[in-house]
């Protein structure tokens, strides 16, 4: 039994509500099993075959449904690989090898070779933007650009557990007031039947695995200097998860190129973003 799952039960629970999430992907698709050392790597492809590639990165405690209000938008341009990330309540395998290794790196050269693709953009949420820029950092001539929301590696992490670890302790009105403070009440709030059903998805998630607890490394000034490509990365002052403002200090110091898009009002969990990536992904990557 893989240490994040809290029960058997729970894992078939959330896979097969994941499965008829993916049933409904917004585009035309493929969806790859792809072999990987660290075991087999969910990929959903789509748009047109010769367009430029876009990996696609969620965060934790996440899976690729976190694209499926995006991929539609973006397929119509790029070449898009929605990628369940090892580790994560998805369909990829449960291994979760130390984040302050290449082991990431190395799988993504897998999952990439398995596609196919030389050259890609990046663009990742969260933990998924760190992985976004481990890649980056070490392979940088592999990355066209990179398109990050609420990145993690960049500012320091804040000690979450201190304030929503007792909140946790009491159930689904807990998790509903940690989903809040995070800036992530959107979930809960029943806007059309297209949120509350991810919603209801997030909140199963939740129920149902654990976190990961090892520290999330961070990137030293030499690692970020080597980040050339053109970048985006959209942040939410009122970031609970992580330093916001630390990060768009580093970025601005590190990375000169760097559109940094900072938005006061917003938390962790951003939303409806889409048509701004597909800008800068335009611009950066079409003739």
């Amino acid at each position: 039994m893989p240490s994040f799952w809290k029960s058997e039960a729970g894992r078939a629970a959330v896979l097969e509500r994941y499965g008829q999430f993916l049933a409904h992907w917004p585009a035309a698709n493929t969806q790859l099993r792809l072999p990987t050392a660290q075991g087999e790597t969910l990929v959903i492809a789509s748009g047109p075959k010769d367009a430029p590639a876009v990996l696609m990165l969620h965060g934790s405690m996440a899976n690729s449904a976190s694209w499926m209000g995006d991929v539609g938008l973006w397929s119509q341009h790029f070449r898009c690989f929605a990628v369940d990330m090892i580790g994560e309540p998805g369909f990829s395998a449960d291994a979760r090898p130390p984040l302050d290794s290449d082991a990431y790196a190395q799988w993504l050269d897998e999952v990439l070779a398995g596609l196919g693709v030389e050259r890609c953009a990046l663009v990742g949420i969260s933990l998924g933007g760190w992985l976004a820029l481990d890649y980056a950092t070490r392979r940088p001539e592999r990355v066209s650009a990179l398109a990050l929301l609420c990145p993690g590696g960049v500012g320091k992490t804040k000690n979450v557990l201190l304030w929503a670890a007792p909140l946790l302790l009491l159930g689904p009105w807990g998790r509903r007031q940690v989903m809040r403070r995070l800036g992530a009440g959107v979930l809960g709030e029943a806007t059309s039947p297209a949120a509350a059903a991810f919603g209801a998805f997030t909140a199963l998630i939740q129920a149902n695995t654990r976190p990961r607890r090892e520290a999330l490394p961070r990137f030293n000034d030499a690692a970020l200097a080597r980040l050339r490509m053109p970048l985006l990365a959209i942040l939410g002052a009122k970031d609970a998860i992580l330093d916001s403002a630390g990060t768009r200090r580093r970025l601005a110091a590190n990375v000169p190129q760097a559109e940094v898009a900072w938005l006061p009002e917003a938390g962790h969990f951003l939303f409806g973003h889409g048509a701004r990536i597909d800008a800068f992904l335009a611009k950066a990557l079409l003739p």
